[in-house]
């Protein structure tokens, strides 16, 4: 009956992660109490996922990663980066796909991406290149390198525990090194060299549009002596409440006010900055007690007040993977009130939107047009709620912190590599020296973990936790056996490598592995061979998946800024789904025999 219980739970689990209904993780904890409710897992088996080596393991190696961005090590290598990526297309192809792989094999790839698209969109400015021919190869090339080492990504980490916990050597931090570069370098060659026949030559958004729409949406109005909005609130004034206006700032005699809220009283004589519908400005016009003044063609650049110094400007920005504006409205976030910033235009998916923009739910990869102030962005992306699109700026090295944690993160990596200790007692250990340090404060620790990410797995994991105690892993396995058990190993890798990357693309990746591992290894048993081939094979095809923009995190990522279309990603991330699949069902077996030691 558990059995039964259980594939019903990991199908309502599936229906939700496809129909998108919840975030990830709020999925992954739903699916989690509906295995304690049932009784299928006590509670302690159930948030067994909490404590799990892969969660703990993740959550140490997101304060590490947090310290080695924070330091600016990775943006010292900026203006060399851009430099050779300004020599012509394909410098810039080449150094961005490199880049990408490198730091993707040793540090989170969602924030290697975050630090990359800004540099290529400078550059794409500065040469006139497509942002289009540059950002999914910075994609698909993070996802590369990502599997190049245990910690590359949170999905080797996930596998290797799930492996551990089954009474299995848990991975070493190289041991599949060499498969992965092989498949490094197919990519590598497939994104160089197809890359620029495949990808589109489109426009970036900054030139196609949502700065242009937003301006058509922008005013500037005076306020007359005689209308009925004089001495009112902005919130309870005409100009919001009937014809929806967004004010943006407010000049009275002879200074702009900026940081106003809902409670700003209007004065007689006002000349306010807003963004409304052109239709409704028409009507204001007419019967609202405005004038219309200014040039609007003007009404984009920079203010300055008396002493030059810039007051307030547009920002092109991005909300990120794990950001907590992602999956609320401006109007839930209080966005206005608390950071003093105004949206003027976003790009949700392919859609730009001008018109009641506060009330769109915003999502991971959504691009928005900010109006704010130097100091407001600044508390934006410190919160890491954002990242900067528009106005890149090097980061300076700070060599106090950036030396200390470029050791304890070497540290890390070679007491694991070396078999001194556990990469789970020595991301630990290297977490603690980066707070005790003060490389990060407490806080800045806590913040740099990625909770959703955290929830999600421990969410995950009590599905196969759920498969394995019921034997759901024994049932599916042994199916699998009766219909392709004597196959040749090769075809039956092929098989699993092929059925996992493809349901990465309607689960996440998380989910994808927590469901497939636990299987492979009750395979395994059934035909005798090493589990380990398998393990990699799901571990791989988790992660190289390139077929769609919410497949993964960074494509999700990518989508906004180069104005894809999804067709994009088919046409491109497919062929080279199938060359990997194809090339890692013959290069594993090389490095990984099926034989039992």
């Amino acid at each position: 009956m558990e059995l039964y219980i259980t594939t019903a739970i990991i199908l309502v689990g599936i229906f939700l992660f496809i129909k998108d209904y919840f975030t990830i993780d709020t999925t992954s904890i739903l699916i989690m109490a509906l295995f304690i409710v049932s009784g299928v897992l006590s509670p302690e088996e159930g948030f067994s996922g909490f404590n799990h080596p892969a969660t703990i393991t993740l959550g140490c190696m997101f304060v590490i990663s947090a310290a080695i961005f924070k330091s600016g090590i990775i943006e010292s290598f900026s203006d060399r980066i851009i430099s050779i990526a300004k020599i012509n297309y394909v410098f810039a192809l080449m150094i961005f796909c490199f880049s990408a792989a490198l730091f993707s094999a040793f540090i989170n790839d969602t924030a290697v991406v975050a630090i990359l698209i800004p540099m290529a969109l400078l550059v794409c400015r500065e040469t006139g290149i497509s942002p289009a021919r540059l950002l999914i190869p910075i994609s698909f090339s993070a996802l590369f390198g990502g599997t190049c080492t245990l910690i590359g990504t949170s999905t080797n980490i996930l596998i290797s525990g799930i492996a551990k916990k089954s009474g299995l050597e848990p991975f070493n931090m190289f041991e599949f090194t060499l498969p992965a570069l092989c498949l490094l370098a197919i990519g590598l060659t497939y994104l160089i060299v197809v890359g620029p026949l495949l990808l589109p030559k489109r426009a970036g958004v900054h030139e196609s549009g949502l700065t242009k729409e937003a301006q058509s949406y922008l005013a500037e109005v005076f306020l007359k002596t005689a209308s009925t909005d004089v001495d009112h609130s902005i919130a309870k004034s005409k100009l919001v409440s009937q014809y929806g206006a967004q004010v943006l700032s407010i000049k009275r005699k002879y200074h702009r006010m900026y940081e106003i809220n809902g409670d700003t009283v209007l004065r007689a004589e006002d000349s306010i900055k807003v963004i409304i519908d052109p239709q409704h400005l028409t009507e204001l016009m007419e019967k609202g007690g405005y004038e219309l003044i200014g040039d609007k063609a003007n009404l984009l650049e920079n203010e300055k007040s008396k002493d030059g110094k810039e007051e307030k400007k547009i920002y092109e920005v991005m909300i990120p993977y794990g950001s907590s504006l992602a999956e609320r409205s401006l109007r839930q976030l209080n966005f206005r009130n608390i950071y003093y910033a105004s949206v003027l235009a976003l790009r949700h998916r392919k859609e730009i939107i001008t018109q009641d923009v506060s009330n769109v739910i915003l999502k991971e990869g959504d691009m928005l047009l900010v109006y704010a102030a130097e100091k407001n962005i600044q508390t934006l992306l410190s919160r890491k709620l954002i990242v900067i699109l528009s106005n890149y700026q090097t980061k300076k090295v700070n060599y106090k912190k950036a030396i200390p944690a470029l050791l304890i993160t070497l540290g890390v990596i070679l007491s694991a590599a070396l078999n001194l200790t556990s990469i789970l007692i020595s991301a630990m250990i290297g977490s603690l020296l980066i707070v005790t340090t003060s490389i990060l404060k407490p806080k800045e620790a806590y913040d740099a973990i990625e909770w959703k990410v955290i929830f999600m797995m421990a969410g995950v994991l009590s599905m196969g936790k759920a498969l394995e105690k019921t034997g759901g892993s024994d049932v599916i396995s042994q199916f699998i056996f009766d219909q392709i058990g004597g196959l040749d190993p090769r075809i039956i890798l092929s098989i699993v490598f092929l059925i996992t990357f493809l349901s990465t693309n309607v689960l996440s990746s998380k989910a994808a592995a927590a469901l497939m591992a636990p299987i492979v290894i009750s395979l395994s048993a059934a035909l005798g061979i090493s589990e380990k081939p398998l393990l990699i094979g799901v571990m791989f095809a988790c992660s190289l998946t390139f077929m769609t923009p919410v497949s993964y995190p960074t494509n999700t990522m990518v989508y906004g800024p180069g104005n894809y279309k999804f067709n994009d990603f088919l046409k491109f991330g497919t062929p080279l789904n199938f060359i990997i699949w194809i090339a890692a069902s013959f290069i594993i077996p090389v490095f990984f025999p099926f034989e039992v030691n």
